[in-house]
């Protein structure tokens, strides 16, 4: 392939390329066997093909039945071969063909490419660089009824060559211009394509005919590889009176600079609308100013990658010529510029374009006397682009745009800026729409931002908190925070009318819901690929995306993306998980009900364990088992030196009312003496000694006994004796201890039916504690059990005396 047409068959196919690689979801879908050294078709080729490529091999024929199995064909490379002829019907198995590259190979009618015929689906076809003579098209053209971009070559053009193709609107022909051709004025007339290419290897104009008849009958027309020759279109512009076509573009040029700005100059006095160029050599520039037309009727001007070849020059001349220019759009892109100046007078431009380029702070000012000057003849301008350049501070291009009356729009995205928060910003009063994304901006840029605007970009900055009563901005109605540092929603305080907030990838893990009830207007939010914790605090945000994606939500919000990019990222156990598919219990939340779901059963079960207590006397029981194991373990822990025991020959003494005497005789003996109890009991009946005061015998059997035990009734503490025995009983308390005397409620006792002189008594029974007799006969057993628990103790053999 040769160099000069390489950047024109990459335009050509750039669309195609694009669309067909996202066609290719499969390792099937696309086969390169370029450069394989292949003399035919390979027959192995599979099935699922898309995107064949077969260039650069040694191909000279194809046949009826090479893709016969490639049914799924759509795009197919076979330049750079030896082709000399194609059957027919080669492509009748390729019902989807839509691009079709057969340049630079040996076919040589035009005229007779019957294969055409069944190619109908065919979009994009290619036939430069082959040997045809003639640009004759045969009928076959006629059927490709989908055709958009046609690329051909031959030596020789002539009138009614186009006829096949008359009523084909395309988008695109691209005639490839070798060092000589043979052009016929008005052979062009027969084509309706909205652009017209001419790739030239030529360094001069080869056919002035043929530029003519471009201008004439194509609203675009993009010249390329030119190397030479602008006088002589300079000289064909400025000679002709009817120009069709609005839009010039200049491809993969070189030119001197006085070429260019005679060219440029000669376009601006046409009728010509639109001049763009890419690719452009710029040599021999200048050291002084160069003249500017200042009266045009073109509307823009743009120029993309242009690289300068001379070491010696004045760029300050270089960039007066291009910002003089009389255009109300105006673009370079993609050129390592450093500075640019400022109009000489009040410039028409409406929207100026420096992206991609080295721009510095100090653009659009100079210098005079050691003070820095600003630009003010750039009031027209409503939108100005200054995205990837090397711009750095935000209040010193505050300054540089303080002028710009009319700026709307005003892109500094892609650059280093900053603001330290310090001085003052003097950004121009218009402005609504402000780009400053993928920067280095901090909180403090809202202390830096026009009051007027309406849609904000702070995308992919440095920014954690947004502090609405810093700034005011009631204009606000987009802003877009994506790829920060946020920790939760803002408050709208400060911008009642915001209508759209994106927060997407940004710090958020439980958004606070309850803030946007300060946004009344919002509508649109987007809080998506944040690192969401899943606990109680994100209930009310889930609830707020259910209803989003149900449009139901009382707030009117649209939750973006919702559900598929909200995801948990702890706890562990719920990683990943979308926030739609999770559940976090209401009771787990709220301390009300989490204290009413524990408590209400507590208090149930406590209920009914009383109430199972009281129907079973479980009190008692416990009350009785607790004076058992009192009894047991003082019973083990005491220590009785033997000498305390001599003279004991009773375990108890019993003193009771005669009135309780059935109760003694019937239910207590039985249980305390004998085989039953074992123990050794005294009775005032059996053991006092006739021929002794009853008071005698009273000390007597109370220092025989090891114990006293009280029988106490309504009765016992209407008898003088009972009362005498209880006091002696406790004066030898002290010196036997406090578990010398037992007490048995043979009744309930209230203290108020003691008598003052019982004073004894009622101090013990508030400090020892007694056993009740119980009416219920199913606990008689555990009563006899403490009973004889508290009275039992090792006792020598002594004789018991007894009144037969």
């Amino acid at each position: 392939m040769r160099p000069t047409t390489e950047a024109l068959w990459a335009a050509l196919m750039l669309a195609g390329l694009q669309q067909l690689t996202s066609l290719a979801s499969s390792p099937d879908s696309s086969v390169d066997l370029s450069s394989q050294n292949l003399s035919s078709v390979p027959r192995d080729l599979p099935q699922g093909v898309e995107f064949l490529d077969l260039s650069h091999n040694h191909i000279q024929q194809l046949h009826q039945g090479d893709f016969k199995n490639t049914t799924l064909l759509r795009r197919l490379n076979v330049s750079c071969n030896s082709l000399e002829g194609i059957d027919p019907g080669t492509f009748l198995d390729t019902p989807l063909l839509e691009d079709l590259d057969l340049s630079h190979n040996r076919l040589r009618n035009l005229a007779g490419q019957q294969y055409l015929l069944h190619t109908g689906n065919l979009l994009s076809l290619n036939l430069t660089w082959n040997s045809f003579v003639t640009m004759t098209l045969g009928d076959s053209f006629s059927s490709l009824a989908k055709l958009e971009r046609l690329a051909l070559a031959a030596e020789n053009i002539s009138v009614g060559d186009f006829k096949s193709i008359a009523e084909k609107k395309l988008q695109t022909l691209t005639l490839c211009l070798g060092d000589e051709l043979g052009y016929e004025a008005g052979s062009l007339k027969d084509v309706h394509a909205q652009r017209l290419q001419i790739a030239s290897t030529s360094s001069k104009i080869v056919d002035r005919g043929l530029y003519s008849d471009a201008l004439s009958f194509f609203d675009e027309v993009e010249l390329m590889n030119l190397t030479g020759g602008y006088r002589e279109l300079s000289e064909q512009l400025s000679q002709r009176v009817e120009i069709r076509t609005s839009h010039l573009h200049l491809t993969n040029i070189s030119v001197k600079w006085h070429d260019l700005t005679h060219f440029v100059n000669v376009i601006l006095q046409t009728s010509i609308t639109h001049l763009s160029s890419s690719d452009v050599a710029l040599y021999d520039l200048p050291y002084v100013d160069t003249k500017v037309t200042q009266k045009s009727r073109m509307k823009s001007f743009s120029s993309r990658r242009i690289v300068v070849k001379s070491f010696f020059f004045s760029q300050e001349a270089v960039y007066n010529f291009f910002i003089n220019i009389p255009v109300k759009s105006f673009s370079v892109t993609e050129t390592p510029i450093i500075h640019m100046t400022c109009p000489k007078s009040l410039s028409p431009m409406l929207q100026l374009d420096f992206s991609y380029c080295a721009l510095s702070d100090t653009i659009f000012s100079m210098v005079e006397k050691q003070q820095t000057v600003e630009c003010q003849t750039l009031s027209n301008v409503r939108k100005l682009i200054l995205v990837s350049n090397n711009l750095k501070s935000l209040q010193l291009l505050s300054q540089r745009m303080q002028h710009m009356k009319s700026l709307q729009h005003l892109d500094l995205s892609l650059n280093s800026l900053y603001y330290e928060g310090t001085d003052e910003c003097v950004w121009p009063p218009n402005i609504t729409n402000m780009t400053l994304s993928s920067n280095r901006l901090t909180d403090s840029v809202f202390k830096c931002l026009p009051e007027g605007t309406e849609t904000l970009d702070l995308q992919n900055n440095q920014v954690s908190v947004v502090s609405s009563s810093i700034f005011k901005m009631e204009n606000l109605k987009s802003l877009n925070l994506i790829a920060n540092r946020l920790r939760d929603l803002p408050v709208c305080h400060g911008f009642p009318k915001l209508n759209e907030l994106l927060l997407r990838s940004n710090s958020l893990h439980a958004p606070s819901v309850r803030r946007l009830d300060t946004c009344p207007e919002l509508r649109t939010l987007d809080v998506s690929y944040n690192p969401f914790t899943c606990t109680c605090a994100l209930r009310g945000f889930i609830r707020l995306g259910i209803e989003s994606e149900r449009n139901n939500s009382h707030t009117g919000i649209e939750l973006l993306s919702w559900p598929v990019e909200y995801y948990c990222t702890y706890p562990e156990d719920a990683r990943d998980t979308i926030l739609k598919d999770i559940w976090i219990p209401e009771v787990t939340c709220n301390v009300g009900i989490l204290a009413a779901t524990i408590l209400c059963p507590a208090v149930v079960v406590i209920l009914a364990v009383v109430t199972l207590c009281h129907r079973l006397d479980i009190p008692w029981y416990m009350g009785m088992i607790w004076k058992w194991t009192r009894a047991k373990h003082r019973a083990r822990t005491r220590q009785v030196r033997p000498e305390d025991l001599i003279g004991v020959e009773f375990h108890a003494f019993v003193s009771y009312s005669q009135h309780d005497t059935d109760w003694v005789h019937d239910s207590l003996l039985p249980n305390l003496e004998g085989p039953a109890g074992g123990l050794r009991i005294c009775l005032h009946e059996k053991h006092f000694v006739p021929g002794k005061t009853v008071v005698e015998n009273i000390i007597g059997c109370v220092e025989k006994s090891r114990r006293s035990l009280f029988v106490l009734s309504a009765h016992f503490v209407k008898s003088d004796w009972c009362h005498y025995e209880l006091y002696f009983a406790s004066h030898q308390r002290l010196s036997r201890g406090s578990d010398s005397i037992v007490l048995v409620l043979l009744e309930p006792l209230p203290q108020y039916t003691i008598p003052s002189k019982y004073y004894q008594l009622k101090a013990m029974m508030g400090r020892h504690t007694y056993l009740e007799w119980p009416q219920d006969m199913a606990k008689h057993r555990l009563f006899w059990v403490n009973l004889r628990a508290a009275l039992q103790a090792d006792l020598p053999n002594a004789p018991v005396t007894e009144i037969e």
